[in-house]
């Protein structure tokens, strides 16, 4: 997979991207990150890439001559399968949606800045929004990572452990069960018995029934939703 972030903020993203799970899938030649700076793309001496918001108002706005010059000059050689926007008004990002953008070849993320980006851009080259939340951030370099996190450990081989990902929380519609290590002792608190049988069976039936009993008690949203699945 190949992932392109434009970001007039580039710094911003560099050390995730080097580092733990999104390094390790570099190395493997299973990613491909490239961050570009959207001043490079800058029409003018100034390397400006912002404006004041037609019609008034505060803050600036990232302008559309350099993000359609990014957007132009890196499609020329990039067939991209997605160019997606990352604002607070898209659609709110899930696992559902991280595992479709996972089965993807190229992606172009646009990180906005300041109040957001012409309207024009989003019109004519944006195909999809996404928001991690219903709240505002300074810039969409941090939902940008958070995007490249999640889409790229679903990638086959990039965990070391393929079936890692498939026992995630939301992977199935439901919270994860609880987690326990060593020891089996802490401070009076035991390791659930089962976890320490042996039987494969048993425990994976006890996992199920520990994440409905967490879904239904801290998500009875997803907990409905998921026995509605179900049980039409």
């Amino acid at each position: 997979m190949r992932i392109d972030v434009l970001s007039c903020v580039p710094e911003l993203l560099y050390s995730p991207l080097n580092h733990s799970i999104l390094q390790r899938a570099q190395q493997k030649k299973l990613l491909e990150v490239y961050v570009h700076n959207l001043r490079d793309y800058s029409l003018d001496k100034h390397r400006s890439v912002d404006d004041y918001p037609y019609g008034g108002g505060p803050g600036m706005v990232l302008s559309a001559p350099p993000l359609a010059n990014a957007i132009q000059s890196l499609s020329q050689n990039i067939p991209y399968d997605e160019i997606i926007f990352l604002t607070p008004d898209g659609l709110t990002f899930n696992q559902k949606i991280a595992n479709q953008l996972s089965l993807k070849q190229n992606l172009l993320l646009i990180a906005g800045h300041y109040k957001g980006i012409d309207q024009r851009i989003r019109d004519k080259y944006v195909t999809k929004e996404i928001s991690i939340g219903d709240y505002v951030l300074s810039g969409g370099e941090l939902p940008a990572l958070v995007l490249v996190d999640a889409i790229v450990r679903l990638i086959p081989g990039v965990l070391n452990d393929e079936t890692s990902a498939l026992s995630d929380s939301f992977q199935n519609g439901l919270l994860d069960a609880p987690c326990y290590t060593r020891p089996a002792v802490f401070e009076g608190m035991k390791v659930p018995e089962i976890l320490l049988s042996g039987d494969h069976q048993k425990i994976e039936e006890w996992r199920l029934q520990a994440s409905l009993q967490k879904t239904q008690k801290l998500r009875p949203d997803l907990f409905h939703k998921w026995e509605n699945s179900y049980n039409p």
